[in-house]
């Protein structure tokens, strides 16, 4: 268990290998030389999770080279309906384990209607071309993830 403390700017982002929506097995080391935005939500096709993804996918275009990988519990059979239903256009993650959101100190303890879970604390994370997180932000509204982007490839 994640003691959430989220991933600080300048820290090495953690590798991984993970199945995507074609269960395809993928390795951020694979980015290595470009920039790659990580977002991680709780699950795919719910309405905070949508208007994420969607945002992300509605400023592909303005984002040169940067590549986008969003990551959730879901299983890529799942993955995969979520981009073709929204015509995502980027990389899905499946993380079931949550082992690569523990690594990124973003599982922990949620709270619902007043009862206690553990789950993904939405979060995204700008890693630079050398592997380095060059911006991190913890608890990310859906709205704010592609703003956030677009303003720290501009700084």
């Amino acid at each position: 268990m994640s003691d959430t403390t989220s991933l600080a700017v300048g820290a090495i982002a953690p590798a991984f290998h993970l199945a995507d929506q074609d269960a395809n097995l993928l390795r951020l080391s694979e980015f290595k030389g470009r920039k790659v935005l990580i977002f991680f939500y709780p699950k795919a096709d719910t309405p905070g999770c949508t208007t994420q993804a969607c945002g992300m996918r509605d400023i592909l275009g303005d984002i040169g080279d940067t590549a986008v990988l969003g990551i959730s519990p879901d299983q890529p059979e799942k993955l995969k309906k979520f981009d073709a239903k929204h015509s995502l256009g980027f990389t899905l993650l499946s993380d079931p384990e949550h082992a690569v959101a523990e690594k990124y100190g973003v599982w922990g303890e949620k709270s619902m209607y007043g009862k206690k879970y553990m789950g993904i604390i939405r979060s995204a994370f700008l890693i630079d071309e050398k592997g380095k997180v060059e911006a991190a932000w913890p608890k990310i509204s859906p709205k704010d993830t592609p703003k956030n982007l677009l303003m720290a490839l501009s700084a």
